[in-house]
């Protein structure tokens, strides 16, 4: 009876430890978001045809959205250099940043970022998209 009370009490005490330590593991998880970034990365394949000069005013157009939009916190852009070659014809990235969802769910129907897809969009083969919290 002895060992099954010792057992009972071993069971309860990892029980409860297990449950403090996920509730720790919750408030990390919390601290960190709040000093986090969402990153929303962006990768064109532009269509065979689509000219330099077009792609150029792409890239310069995306990269006037940082000042029309405030709810963007920080953007940078380059193009592909990876010797892989998985990058499915992507040739160009774009990485924008917003501190909470709610800005980056302004961004999206935001009129700037529409009037950009419409000078994009007929020079567009394919894209990715990819939104994530950054994490240390």
């Amino acid at each position: 009876m002895k060992v099954v009370f010792q057992s009972v009490g071993i069971v309860a005490l990892l029980a409860a430890c297990m449950i403090l330590t996920r509730g720790q593991e919750q408030t990390v998880s919390a601290e960190e978001s709040e000093k986090s970034v969402l990153r929303h990365v962006v990768m064109f394949k532009f269509k065979d045809d689509a000219t330099d000069e077009q792609i150029s005013q792409v890239v310069e157009e995306f990269g006037k959205l940082p000042e029309k939009i405030s709810e963007i916190h920080a953007y940078e852009w380059g193009t592909n250099n990876s010797p892989e070659k998985h990058d499915k014809g992507h040739t160009h990235c774009f990485l924008v940043s917003f501190k909470s969802e709610a800005d980056r769910d302004a961004y999206l129907p935001h009129p700037a970022h529409q009037e950009f897809v419409k000078i994009l969009l007929p020079i567009l083969d394919d894209v990715t998209v990819v939104d994530y919290w950054a994490t240390n």
